[in-house]
């Protein structure tokens, strides 16, 4: 099963507000940088679709590790959550679960991949972490323009 290494990163100007979304893709000697936005967004939501669209550019089943400054999309894995709003009709036990349609987008990726998830903390020096926060600001200030 071939090996994929992900990082990824979410960045918004206001909650909601102009965001971006980047991730990079390492397998052997191939690397990918993927990126996008949207006008009005939040910052839950460009963390989301920057692990999204990561996993869906897999051809095949892979093994993956995905490092992310997102606690909340680790913990959500990593402890459960996901499972819970799943087992709940995508809702937390508060109520609303906000982006239902990106975790179950997300879910399913799950179920085609092996995936793990690591935090990785933020603007400190992670390269490859400073990398996507540029790529997902610089997509941020594009749509913050338009």
């Amino acid at each position: 099963m071939e090996e994929v290494i992900i990082y990824t990163d979410g960045a918004c100007s206001g909650n909601p507000g102009p965001g971006g979304w980047a991730a990079i893709l390492n397998s052997g000697p191939h690397k990918k940088e993927i990126s996008g936005g949207e006008k009005s967004t939040t910052n839950n939501r460009m963390e989301l679709l920057a692990v999204i669209s990561a996993l869906e550019l897999l051809k095949r089943p892979c093994r993956v590790q995905v490092y992310t400054d997102s606690q909340y999309i680790e913990r959500a894995i990593n402890q459960g959550w996901l499972a819970s709003w799943k087992k709940r009709g995508w809702r937390r036990k508060e109520g609303e679960l906000k982006n239902p349609e990106l975790w179950q987008r997300l879910d399913s990726l799950l179920e085609t991949h092996q995936v793990s998830f690591s935090w990785v903390k933020g603007h400190a020096e992670n390269e490859l972490n400073n990398r996507c926060d540029a790529l997902a600001v610089m997509r941020r200030d594009e749509f913050a323009r338009s």
